[in-house]
């Protein structure tokens, strides 16, 4: 599933061809992906103009000069292709590439066109992303924790997260009242540059850890989305391009192989259903 720097990923290369556009159709291929679509979802949104496009944790929320906001989840294998004709004849322009693991058409569930002739398709293969409406004062996210990459979030709110937590601290890390849109794969990277075992009950980690783990969550996101993400599987950016970031992992996915520190081999274990990789020895 796609994490915290794939979604930033393909908000960037939407921005630009959405915010600020009008949408001069939208269209519906079937009735639901993961949920139903919202009532009347073409009507509310044609002719509606895309006021901004933002991220909150995994989600992608566009709101409109109609005082509503399109809630949208990328799922396990929801993408967005973008077409811009009028790019069409530029040599490696942005919405002309082509997708490595190329999308197939009947796959093709939501289209938006905009008043400049974009047209942006959403793929889903599984079928397990979704999008939801709401008015512009509804807050759907409410109970989820503070964004890693701002000011809310530092080792000091954290401390104040993890107390009484009994959980270990990679359990909690996932958890989205803790801190919102981390995923697995990061926090295994953030535990590992921290220094920080995965196995360490949250509630046992000081303020001089969290100050550290904290930073590092906030490194390795924005060391991912300098890096376009990491392309496990079925994820690629909006123009159809692969995220580099896993090519720079330090422990993910790397079972068995050196720790890039200490050559001790990385080792995998299960912590609530997920694989944990980490470094015994360098990782406390």
């Amino acid at each position: 599933m796609p994490e915290l720097p794939e979604v930033e990923t393909v908000r960037r290369g939407l921005q630009p061809h959405l915010e600020g556009a009008r949408l001069t159709s939208v269209r519906l291929n079937r009735p639901d992906l993961r949920f139903p679509f919202p009532e009347r979802m073409e009507e509310r949104l044609t002719g509606a103009r895309v006021v901004s496009l933002a991220r909150r944790a995994k989600f992608l929320v566009a709101d409109t000069d109609r005082d509503e906001r399109l809630v949208m989840h990328l799922g396990m294998s929801g993408r967005f292709t973008i077409i811009d004709p009028a790019a069409a004849d530029l040599p490696d322009a942005p919405g002309q590439f082509v997708h490595a693991q190329p999308t197939l058409p009947q796959h093709d569930h939501v289209e938006f066109e905009t008043e400049h002739g974009v047209r942006i398709v959403f793929n889903d293969p599984r079928r397990f992303g979704y999008m939801q409406m709401f008015t512009a004062g509804e807050d759907p996210f409410y109970e989820i924790g503070p964004e890693p990459l701002s000011n809310a979030f530092s080792g000091e709110s954290l401390y104040e997260a993890l107390k009484g937590r009994r959980s270990p601290i990679k359990t909690a890390l996932l958890d989205q009242h803790v801190v919102a849109g981390l995923g697995n794969i990061y926090v295994c990277e953030a535990l590992f540059r921290s220094g920080v075992s995965p196995r360490r009950l949250a509630l046992n980690l000081g303020k001089a850890r969290c100050d550290r783990l904290a930073n590092e969550v906030r490194n390795v996101l924005e060391d991912a989305i300098r890096a376009g993400g990491s392309t496990l599987k079925d994820y690629a950016h909006a123009d159809g391009g692969l995220g580099y970031f896993q090519h720079s992992f330090g422990v993910y996915g790397r079972e068995g192989e050196a720790c890039t520190q200490c050559q001790m081999p990385v080792q995998r274990t299960v912590q609530s259903g997920r694989s944990t990789f980490f470094c015994s020895n360098c990782q406390r």
